[in-house]
């Protein structure tokens, strides 16, 4: 089947169904032992050193990759990517535009991914046996979940790892599942992870995916990963259409959409602090000013650039952070 790169998740049901390939680049780049290449790339090519490393990366992976095809999402995500769609645009890649509205009522939603299955000539029909076949992979993925806060058998990466993929299933649904199977069976035989600090994580998907095994070297582990989690839609079983699930998707709409999941959350999972990770560059780091405002846990702000890999300042930062978090937790008990 043909590949089309995608700049983030979008409805991968209509791509799906369109006979397509999906290849996440952000997935694409972030995972190759060259990363650094593909934001190289972008720089030669006139990209500033100022700007997101994720849109560089994506721009480098693309073009390395002779991806001759990508879904652009124009609205609920990066600021930056009108821009780049446009430099690729005029490289011959062929290019496909989606927003999620900024209006987010379930008739704008609607309308979008109604205009999307337009364009790539599908009937809605054929999207929901899709979608159906889909979300019995993801209620495996749900499933991966509970066994990472409720029995502790499944550390932070790993969850973070297999909810990420959803994004595309790896480029190949029936693999990934059947890859999930195996993981899963082996984690429900594991021991429970005990430690004391149950930690959330929310922003954007780390560039510094070290930052697990970090943590996990404290008495600490991470039992949430909220973009991740939407990623992986858990609630798309509930969900009465695939234009229900993507009203119901938090990560592309506005912050206080997403906290009240954040804060459900943090209930449910008995959380006792948050790092939240923000790209250099990314407006996004501005949101950091309102969720520290309307959530009542501590949290820790770390921001990552071009490393795939924690620098020694932010490993102090988070050191002193754990170390304050457990001298708490102590005098409390």
């Amino acid at each position: 089947m043909k590949k089309i790169g995608l700049t983030t998740t979008v409805p991968v049901e209509v791509i799906i169904a369109a006979g397509y390939t999906p290849v996440d680049l952000n997935n694409l780049f972030i995972t190759s032992e060259n990363y650094l290449n593909y934001i190289d790339i972008a720089e030669k090519d006139g990209f500033p050193k100022s700007l997101c490393g994720w849109i560089k990366g994506i721009y480098g992976a693309c073009i390395e990759n002779n991806i001759p095809e990508i879904v652009g999402v124009m609205g609920g995500d990066c600021s930056n990517t009108k821009a780049l769609v446009e430099v690729l645009k005029r490289k011959g890649i062929e290019i496909h535009p989606f927003s999620f509205p900024h209006d987010h009522s379930k008739e704008a939603v609607k309308l979008e991914i109604e205009k999307f299955i337009k364009l790539f000539q599908v009937k809605v029909e054929e999207v929901e046996e899709v979608r159906n076949r889909l979300n019995t992979i993801r209620s495996r993925v749900k499933y991966l979940d509970e066994l990472t806060y409720k029995e502790g058998k499944i550390t932070g990466f790993e969850n973070h790892l297999y909810q990420v993929s959803l994004s595309d299933f790896n480029g190949d649904d029936a693999l990934y599942e059947k890859e999930l199977g195996g993981f899963l069976r082996k984690a429900e035989v594991r021991k429970p992870i005990n430690k004391k600090l149950r930690l959330g994580y929310i922003g954007v998907p780390p560039m510094t995916a070290d930052l697990y095994s970090y943590v996990e070297g404290f008495d600490a582990s991470f039992v949430y990963n909220e973009v991740q989690r939407e990623f992986a839609f858990p609630r798309a079983i509930e969900a009465k259409n695939i234009y229900h699930q993507y009203w119901d998707y938090t990560y592309p709409y506005d912050v206080d959409f997403r906290l009240l999941d954040i804060k459900k959350q943090i209930k449910e999972r008995k959380l006792d602090a948050l790092i939240h990770y923000t790209q250099a560059f990314c407006y996004r780091a501005v949101e950091d000013i309102i969720i520290k405002k309307e959530i009542d846990i501590p949290i820790l702000n770390i921001e990552g650039d071009k490393l795939n890999q924690l620098d020694a300042r932010t490993k102090i930062r988070i050191e002193a952070f754990l170390d304050m978090l457990l001298d708490a937790k102590e005098l409390s008990s």
